[in-house]
């Protein structure tokens, strides 16, 4: 430039030490006014290349475009104009310097650039350019310099010397200002633009460059979910580069590219094979790598500039030290220090936004490329891995690539940031560095061992958290029973047995977890304590001064994230890694070949033909099916029988293309309708099954539903056809499955009908309606091609042809006739299975009649299931549960299918709806309340209570406890600033080494306080579970039946395991997190007050604006994380629906739209997730903004304050402000979490505090021990209802009952029989009136001293998990021979003396290893144990087995002989030589005498009797 301008460009007298600085007019023409077109020619080749791939419409001309381009012009023209100024006075002779026709010349083009550009952007169709506004802001930036100096030379000289160069200065500077202002408004919306269908597009795709930036578009969904909870209504669509179809689509093209070069690959000789397997890496790499490259190319340019802030520190503090320097100077810094950290800010949340979206769209593909695939993967390959496992796939797998690539650029990012912070030190400190590094590098390994220790801990704690959770899922099934034999102080034991190690191991735990929050606060100050130890020892001319000391200390700052998280990401990468190779592996097992079955070419006149067929169910197995031939004849009806396990459903998988072929031809003609044996129904309407994505036709669908038999099923299902069938088909019964399976092919109308044994779930009358209405030849579906495989031999004789196949082969073909006449396998196999038919069909009857259910409980099994929406939260609990449903329901629908039957139940089924469920419709008053949940901000009052948990004065003492720590580093930063101001006399320092053992003593003191205080936090967060956990699960023990008959168990399960959970595990690290951010900040805020008291004043407005930014983010994201963790489980129950269906799909030819089913519903959660992403984004441009204000200001005041401060203060304040970000931004996060998560705490409170039953021992109304001695019962105007608010069950009874009697209880469902029994344990209440034992008020009496005097056999008889010792004596209080003694009275010692452990058998859950009889024959057990005056026998509701129950009565007649016995009957021989017998009707007595009084008498009990056929 110096050539150009004919004098030097920069001249520091002018320039730098002065007052008033000025930049010499050389400079100004050249270097400053090139730096605005240099920027614009560097990036515009890029710029262009990006805008050719930009496809969005053209704008239309606007006015905003017309005055763009129109100053643009202007522009132009103003630069020319000096141009040909310049020419003009070269003409008249004077000489100008060549820097008057280069600057003009180049800023003139750069002009005409920037005005081209602004019309191509526009047909592009770009609504606003981030490359022009940064273009017009450098012009004014570089103007600014030069129009102060043209005023200042002017004032100085009173009078202007070049008019013309001045004038059109003025011009530009004026112009170039509009063109900032106009650029940052944007344009229209792309004319043309395809055609946005969507309710509710995402505003980020039409925001301008400034909003994207600073995320402002966002600020309408934060004001909303501030105002009210979000709903899915208010949640954005995608963009469009975020839906599943086109992600995967990209994803699925580059795999199969990674497959075929494997294939040219595999085909190459030998010795040229690379690898080994096509890579999912390289086709992941090529899909989302450039899009996630920019994202890293971001974080370089942030790395760099985190190094700048650190030198502006030491410029500063040099600049407070010379007390001459003009102040212009340090106003200088303060401005470009806040610049630096905005830049930081926006390009570090940019770079955050690439990473999380490539995140999410990572997800999107692997979860898309798993779906697809398993919809088309061979059954060999689909047995290597269980469903389960292939779910985890999709769940856990794909989460890990998440989190992996969030963090994933500080694999580079990290040992550049050391390497950097490291040079800069050395450049500081010298070799003294490398003691503090060694420090740092020390700490790793330790800090790993911790991690790997903690992780074993947290595997032994899951384990007993599982079996404390299957424990309380028993207890609440079994509550019934316990409450009955006064068990529940047994069982208590127990479960707080388990809750103790628990609670140990999380002790231990948390000792680990202090230590490492201990090094992670401790080690940047033990790595500035050791290098500046080091520094100042080596040499005593090492002087430690402020500019050194801070400018170390934040630096040190610097390297501590990089060093902890690099051995984060690379655990990380080494989990992903294997999550890669399983998803790999999965995506590399064999397809089914989709050409094995010839679907075109048939021969004529036949539907299905296989010839010489030979078929396996994996390529290395030996074959089921050899030498097939079958020539089908289209039209006809074909039935395939034969033995268990011949093949006959392998035959019908072979036809669908299920199997490998290994050698023959098959060819199925037209399309395939499939009814497999186990019924595949999916989670959606009846109707929706049966349609199953055919248009509907009313007509036709009406006749199927006649011909399938289903049409009295809808009249009592609650919805009719739009009930909500659960996962699995798990309100509907076997039969219904089985006929719904069937209605969907025959709905079908397709041309080849495959039934795989429809009719072996349904009864037999309903199958013969079956047979005749649909399969049979005059059925539905005559014309058509049947291949029916079955096991029933009624309908044989009207099938057209029989195939019999024996171990994998066709044995004989022909009609039913001609089998005969063979007299060979056929025959055989009619003679086997003939003789049971008759029985199964008594069976049947028997069963069907049998089905007199009682009362209330099977409402309640069904209710509880209706209520299973709230397990959605993804715990182990869920499985368990169901899996106990299933079983009381299995109760239900154990197979007698006749509408009396289904009346019973009457199961509400609903969309499983994001807030727990809806009021259940099932009885007038609301048997089952819906679930409440907190919406909006958490009352005080929780966290008053948490604290009340964990201890008003350990509260206190850990408030005091992090005042102190924050004092002790403050002090430690405060001497330290002390000591970089004692005076450096000839040369050295004095007493250094009192100096650093007062430094070390603080230091180390406030890591003792760390260690101490979250040590404490911890123990007190441990007493808080523990005590929140005794008291809940003391009140569960207290609470009535009633609570228990109107809550589901998942409900009272998830409060013992999901807000258990977060109370032990979530909310004191939380507490941690937040008391630590917190005191820092304040801390902070401190530090920069006193030392520059002016700070005050900015505090105020600061704090505001983050109050407000927290309460809008805090609303926001709770509700977003909800929406998303409720979107969330629909993909994985969906998927693992389809993987077992996926042979049904296939068939019917289903796979595309479940396929788009599937990306439809990751669309809807990543709907859900997006927001949340971009919510982070938000909070932190504007916290750190804040932050970066907080910089600036303590910097200005330091800068104005200059002449009072010392150095040492004002990097003591300034590098406060520098860490104070992190602490702010982390301090909303754990406000939020904090909120969301304390909620359990409220939860657990309030089925903490639910009503409690009457005391179980009142200690002076205690009954002698051996009451009661007679066993008289005597009720006195006994009237009773369940629930307030419903009707009496038992209405002013009144009667006596001697002892030793024996009394027999009969009466219709729902007379009160149950009822009376439960009266006489107060499991009921009365209203009034009272019942006598032995003359003792009953309702006087603890509970405890009641039950355990009287003994019950229950109906349903419940075991518990355990030995069968603890099942019969669990608070071990009789001897081996009395247990043994009362098993041989009871039939069973054979069996337990049978088994190795004997009394030590362990019982599995719910007694599912014994048969029902040998349970029955446990609570008798039970009760000649306890043997007392008063035994009542509840009779098991259908015959268990006669056997059993003769058994039981002979025991109670020779072993209670002089007791009591109430007996509530259900079939009447058992009572007929009762003593009496009470008849009840609708709660009253109708009659009460003996059993022979009452026949001759003639009324009700005689009616019962000759209908039972015993009068």
């Amino acid at each position: 430039p110096a050539a150009l301008c004919a004098r030097r460009p920069l001249d520091p007298n002018i320039s730098v030490h002065t007052n008033n600085p000025d930049l010499t007019p050389c400079f100004q023409n050249t270097i400053l006014a090139w730096i605005p077109s240099i920027y614009l020619w560097a990036v515009l080749p890029f710029y262009l290349l990006y805008l050719k791939r930009y496809r969005r419409g053209y704008i239309v001309l606007s006015m905003l475009s017309r005055f763009k381009t129109i100053f643009g012009v202007l522009l132009w023209c103003v630069c020319w104009a000096d141009l040909f100024f310049s020419f003009h006075e070269l003409l008249q002779s004077k000489t100008p310097p060549p820097v008057y026709f280069v600057t003009p010349l180049i800023v003139g083009i750069a002009m005409v650039l920037a005005t081209v550009l602004i019309q191509y952007e526009r047909l592009r169709g770009v609504q606003s350019s981030g490359v022009l506004i940064i273009f017009w802001f450098l012009s004014v930036l570089c103007a600014v310099g030069p129009f102060r100096s043209k005023i200042m030379a002017a004032t100085a000289q009173g009078q202007i010397k070049d008019r013309f160069r001045f004038t059109t200065f003025y011009s530009y500077f004026a112009l170039i200002l509009i063109e900032l202002i106009l650029s940052c408004f944007k344009e229209n919306p792309p004319f043309f633009s395809p055609v946005n269908s969507d309710p509710n597009p995402c505003p980020e795709l039409n925001s301008g460059f400034l909003s994207k930036i600073t995320f402002w578009w966002f600020t309408s969904m934060a004001i909303l979910g501030y105002k009210r909870p979000l709903e899915d209504k208010d949640l954005w669509s995608l963009n469009k580069d975020d839906i599943s179809s086109i992600i995967v689509q990209q994803l699925h093209k580059e795999w199969d590219k990674q497959k075929d070069e494997w294939k040219q690959c595999h085909s190459a000789p030998e010795f040229l094979r690379q690898h080994k397997e096509p890579s999912f890496l390289k086709a992941l790499l090529r899909t989302f790598g450039p899009y996630f490259l920019i994202g890293s190319f971001y974080k370089l340019i942030q790395d760099l500039l985190s190094f700048v802030n650190p030198q502006l520190l030491s410029v500063l503090i040099g600049f407070i030290k010379d007390k001459d320097a003009p102040s212009w100077w340090g106003f200088l810094i303060a401005a470009l220090m806040f610049f630096s950290a905005v830049l930081q800010t926006i390009i570090l949340h940019q770079h955050f936004q690439y990473c999380f979206v490539t995140g999410m769209r990572l997800r999107t593909g692997i979860t898309g490329m798993i779906y697809r695939k398993s919809l088309v993967i061979t059954n060999s390959a689909k047995r290597s891995s269980t469903v389960g496992e292939i779910v985890n796939l999709m769940s856990v797998d794909a989460q890990r690539f998440m989190d992996l690539v969030t963090f994933l650029n500080m694999l580079w990012s990290a040992p550049l940031q050391i390497c950097l912070a490291l040079y800069f030190l050395w450049q500081t400190l010298g070799p003294s560095v490398l003691a503090g590094v060694a420090v740092m590098i020390l700490l790793i390994p330790l800090n790993a061992a911790i991690a790997i220790k903690t992780r074993a801990f947290q595997v032994e704690q899951m384990r007993y958290k599982d079996s404390r959770i299957k424990l309380m899922n028993e207890i609440l099934n079994g509550i019934k029973v316990l409450k009955l034999y006064a068990w529940e102080p047994s069982f208590q034991e127990k479960v707080l047995e388990i809750r103790k190690n628990e609670l140990r191991v999380l002790k231990k735990a948390a000792y680990l977890n202090s230590l490492s929050t201990f090094a992670w606060i401790s080690a940047p100050f033990l790595v500035a304590l050791t290098t500046f130890a080091v520094y100042v020892s080596v040499d005593e001319n090492n002087i430690l001064d402020a500019e050194k000391a801070f400018v170390s200390l934040s630096l040190f700052n610097i390297l501590r994230f990089p060093l902890n998280m690099l051995p984060q990401v690379i655990s990380n990468l080494a989990q992903t890694s294997v999550s890669l190779k399983r998803i790999q592996q999965f995506l590399s097992h064999d397809e089914l070949d989709p050409n094995c079955v010839e679907t075109t070419v048939v021969t004529p006149g036949y539907a299905i033909t296989v010839t010489n067929g030979t078929f396996s169910w994996a390529k290395e197995l030996k074959p089921s099916l050899k030498d097939i031939h079958l020539l089908v004849p289209s039209g006809s009806l074909v039935a395939v029988v034969g033995h268990v396990g011949c093949g006959k459903s392998s035959l019908v998988s072979a036809l669908l293309g299920e199997m490998e072929k290994l050698e023959g031809h098959v060819a199925v003609k037209g399309s395939v309708a499939y009814v497999p044996q186990q019924a595949w129904i999916q989670n959606a309407t009846l109707k929706d099954n049966i349609l199953f994505g055919q248009q509907h036709n009313e007509q036709k669908y009406q006749n199927v539903l006649e011909a399938c038999a289903l049409k009295t099923d809808l009249e009592v299902l609650p919805g009719g056809d739009h009930t909500e069938i659960g996962e699995k088909g798990i309100n509907l019964s076997g039969g219904q499955r089985q006929r719904v399976s069937l209605a969907r092919a025959v709905f079908s109308d397709a041309d080849v009908y495959l039934l795989d044994d429809p009719l072996s779930a349904v009864d037999s009358h309903v199958a013969k309606h079956i047979f005749d209405n649909v399969i049979g030849p005059e059925g539905a579906l005559k014309g058509k091609t049947r291949m029916l495989v079955t096991h029933g031999i009624t309908f044989l004789p009207q099938v057209d042809h029989i195939v019999v196949l024996v171990d994998g082969k066709v044995s004989e073909m022909g009609s039913y006739q001609e089998l005969l006449k063979q007299n060979g396998a056929f025959a055989e196999f009619l003679r086997n299975y003939a003789p049971d038919e008759d029985t199964e069909e008594d069976e049947l009857t028997s069963t069907a009649v049998l089905i007199l259910l009682e009362d209330e409980e099977v409402l309640l099994a069904e209710d509880t299931l209706s209520n299973h929406t709230d397990l959605a939260d993804n715990e182990p609990v869920t499985n368990e549960v169901r899996k106990q449903f299933l079983r009381q329901i299995s109760v239900i629908s154990s197979e007698g299918e006749c509408p009396k039957k289904m009346s019973t139940r009457r199961r509400v089924c609903e969309k499983k709806s994001a807030e727990p469920s809806q009021p259940q419709k099932i009885l007038p008053d609301k048997l089952i309340q819906a679930e409440t949940t907190e919406t909006g901000t958490v009352k005080l009052t929780v966290f008053w209570q948490y604290m009340k948990a964990v201890g008003l004065v350990t509260s206190l003492i850990i408030c005091f406890l992090y005042c102190c720590q924050n004092a002790a580093a403050i002090g430690a930063n405060v001497w330290l600033s002390d000591w970089t101001n004692e005076p450096v006399i000839n040369g050295t320092q004095h007493n250094t080494s009192m100096r650093i053992g007062v430094y070390a003593a603080l230091g180390l003191l406030q890591g003792l306080i760390v260690l101490i205080s979250s040590f404490t936090l911890a123990m007190g967060g441990i007493n808080a579970a523990q005590t929140l956990h005794a008291v809940l699960l003391e009140n569960k023990f207290h609470t009535p039946q009633s609570f228990f008959d109107t809550t589901p168990t998942g409900r009272i399960i998830n409060r013992f395991s999901k807000d258990i959970y977060v109370i032990d595990e979530v909310i004191p690290p939380t507490i941690l997190m937040f008391l630590g951010t917190f005191f820092t900040s304040v801390s902070t805020m401190l530090v920069i007050i006193s030392s520059t008291p002016l700070f005050a004043v900015v505090i105020i407005p600061l704090a505001i604006v983050y109050f407000f930014v927290q309460r809008f983010y805090v609303a926001t994201s709770r509700q977003l994380k909800r929406l998303e963790s409720v979107s969330r489980s629909p993909i994985y129950s969906h998927f693992s629906e389809t993987i077992t269906g996926a042979s049904v799909i296939r068939a019917y030819g289903r796979e595309h739209s479940f396929v788009s089913l599937n990306d439809l519903k990751v669309d809807e959660n990543q709907k859900s997730y997006f927001p949340t992403i971009i919510s982070n984004r938000w909070l932190g441009v504007r916290i750190e903004l804040i932050g970066n204000f907080v910089v600036l200001f303590a910097a200005l005041f330091a800068v104005l304050g200059k002449n009072s401060l010392n150095a040492g203060l004002v990097g003591l304040s300034v590098s406060y402000a520098l860490q104070v970000t992190m602490s702010l931004n982390w301090m909303v996060r754990m406000t939020s979490d904090l909120e969301s998560n304390i909620v359990a705490v409220e939860r657990v409170k309030e089925y903490s505090e639910t009503e409690t039953e009457a005391p179980w021992i009142i200690e002076d109304k205690r009954p002698p021990e051996d009451w009661p001695t007679q066993g008289e019962v005597e009720f006195v105007d006994y009237s009773v209802r369940y629930r307030k608010g419903m009707d009496l069950v038992l209405k002013g009874l009144s009667l006596r009952v001697k002892g030793g009697e024996k009394i027999g209880i009969v009466g219709r469902t729902g007379a009160g029989k149950s009822s009376m029994t439960l009266c006489l344990f107060r499991i009921l209440e009365a209203v009034k009136g009272e019942i006598k034992i032995d003359g003792v008020r009953i309702s006087e009496i603890g509970l405890h001293d009641l039950r355990s005097k009287i003994t019950i056999i229950p109906q349903d008889p419940v075991l518990f998990s355990g030995t069968l010792r603890m099942n019969l004596d669990p608070f071990n209080k009789y001897s081996e021979d009395e247990i043994w003694k009362a098993l041989e009275l009871s039939h069973l010692k054979k069996f337990v003396s049978s088994k190795p452990d004997m009394l030590e058998y362990e019982c599995s859950e719910g007694g599912e290893n014994l048969s029902v009889g040998q349970r029955q024959l446990v609570c008798l057990a039970r009760a000649l144990l306890r043997k007392t005056r008063i035994l009542v026998l509840d009779e098991a509701t259908a015959a268990i087995d006669l056997e059993t129950d003769d058994l039981i009565q002979m025991t109670i007649r020779t072993q209670f002989e002089d007791c009591t016995v109430l007996t509530i009957a259900h079939r009447l021989n058992t009572i007929m030589d009762y003593t009496r017998v009470l008849v009840l009707d609708k709660g009253t007595i109708a009659e009460f005498d003996t059993p022979s009084s009452l026949i001759a008498s003639r009324g009700v009990f005689y009616g019962m009797a000759k209908d039972a056929g015993l009068a």
